[in-house]
């Protein structure tokens, strides 16, 4: 036992030690390819458009984040092509989505009841172009939660990612 700690620990320093070495500069051309732009791609990604809450309470959330927090807070919008009702909360660079079912067979309500106390669901990005998207990441494996694009609660065309195919997150593409 006391030899497996060594070695772990020793393992561990190994990796500490590397971690601390400096890293090379990289030299920026004209050339280069934006950060956010996939290199021979059609479509491009942009800002961070909102992050999702699924809540159990959506007076009580919509009051914490509007009484104690201070923020900027939409009145509920029922959504019942999605099956949820809507809470936006401004945060000047994003925005959070809180979301609550709206009848049985809402996907939220699916959610909540893995989550009793809620939690996040998803993350939206904006995309310049999501038909050109959804096509490139079809042919990348990358599987949606529905055949074709839907227009989202922003009025905007969307699509989910299917979590196992994006580390485990629920991603939201929505056209810029």
């Amino acid at each position: 036992m006391a030899r497996a700690l060594r070695a772990a620990a020793g393992n561990a320093i190994g990796l500490f030690s590397r971690l601390q070495a400096p890293i090379p500069t990289l030299r920026a051309s004209s050339t280069s390819q934006p950060l956010d732009q996939v290199a021979g791609s059609l479509w491009n990604l942009g800002r961070l458009n909102h992050v999702a809450i699924a809540v159990p309470d959506l007076e009580k959330a919509a009051a914490f984040y509007k009484n104690i927090l201070g923020a900027q807070v939409s009145e509920a919008v029922p959504l019942p092509e999605h099956g949820v009702s809507v809470v936006f909360v401004n945060l000047g660079n994003t925005k959070m989505e809180l979301l609550h079912p709206l009848g049985r067979d809402s996907p939220i309500a699916g959610f909540l009841q893995k989550n009793k106390a809620g939690g996040m669901h998803h993350i939206c990005i904006e995309v310049d172009n999501i038909n050109a998207a959804v096509m490139d990441l079809k042919t990348k494996k990358i599987r949606s939660l529905s055949e074709e694009v839907k227009i989202g609660a922003h009025g905007k065309p969307v699509i989910f990612l299917h979590p196992k195919d994006c580390g485990g997150v629920l991603v939201e593409l929505e056209q810029a």
